[in-house]
Parts: C-alpha cells; sequence; structure tokens
C-alpha cells in the first residue's frame, strides 16, 4: 500500500481549526504560531495533559492535542465549570483533540474515522507511530498559555 504526506493546505485546516475552537468556546481566538516538522529524535510535545485521537480510514496515524493544566483550566473557567480535577482537565483535553480532529473530517472527508479520545496526564505514555512520514507541531498561544497540536497523518493510496 502507498501513501502520501500531508500537504500545507491539509496542516492549515488543523491550524483554523485551533482558532476555531477557542473563538468559539471562549470568545477569544488563539494565536496559531507556523507549524513545523518535528526532526527525527525532537522530543515529543507532550505537556501536563495530552489527548490522542488516532485515525484510520484511509489514513494511518494520530492527532495530539498538548497542553498545561493551566490553559485547561482557564477554559474549563471560560465554559463555566467549577471542578478543576485531574478527570476534568482529562476530559477536556480529550474533549479538545476529538473537536480538532472531527472538523479536520470535514475536509478530508468521512472516510476519516477517528477513535475515542486517550486522554493522560504528563509525559509517562507512550504512543507508537502508526505514520511513516513526519510529524508536524502547531504551536499556538492562548491568554499566555503555549500549547501544541500534533498532526502525525499519512494518507493511504
Amino acid at each position: 500500500m502507498s501513501y502520501r504526506s500531508l500537504r500545507p493546505a491539509d496542516i492549515e485546516v488543523f491550524s483554523e481549526a485551533i482558532s476555531h475552537f477557542f473563538a468559539t468556546a471562549t470568545s477569544d481566538p488563539a494565536q496559531v504560531r507556523s507549524a513545523y516538522v518535528i526532526e527525527r529524535g525532537d522530543p515529543i510535545l507532550w505537556n501536563d495533559y495530552n489527548g490522542v485521537i488516532n485515525v484510520d480510514g484511509g489514513f494511518a496515524g494520530c492527532v495530539a492535542f498538548s497542553a498545561p493544566r493551566s490553559l485547561l483550566s482557564h477554559v474549563l473557567l471560560r465554559m463555566g465549570e467549577q471542578d478543576f480535577t485531574d478527570e476534568k482537565h482529562r476530559d477536556i483535553v480529550g474533549e479538545i483533540a476529538n473537536i480538532l480532529s472531527g472538523r479536520a473530517r470535514r475536509h478530508f472527508g468521512e472516510g476519516l474515522s477517528i477513535s475515542t479520545p486517550a486522554a493522560f496526564c504528563g509525559r509517562d505514555n507512550a504512543v507508537t507511530p502508526r505514520a511513516r512520514s513526519t510529524p508536524y507541531a502547531i504551536p499556538f498561544r492562548w491568554h499566555g498559555y503555549d500549547a501544541d497540536l500534533v498532526v502525525h497523518l499519512d494518507v493511504l493510496a
């Protein structure tokens, strides 16, 4: 089976999804910076909380959203939440990863099958690479907090 890497227009879909999520959920858009390739040997961009969505259906790989606790607490507060437990933080990081992946489905088509989010704390969980292409990091800032979306997808042909 052959595959192709993502194109710049594909990566732009994820950048727009980040801005849209924060503008819609909090009324304040995120400042998305330029995406970059994560070179072999660079550390995985895990933060305090991480949500990972595996992708199938004509694609292979995953989308991961990684953010510090303070950013997620602020998002929860803006959404009216008053419970700031680890469980709530894992729920929201997984939900954000799910929403961003869902918006990508609109671009790539209904063939893009996304899994239930796996959400975890810290840097202890390893994610087995399912794509052969190079992963992209999409860094962004929201209310002074830095976070990342990592897109590691192959388009199967």
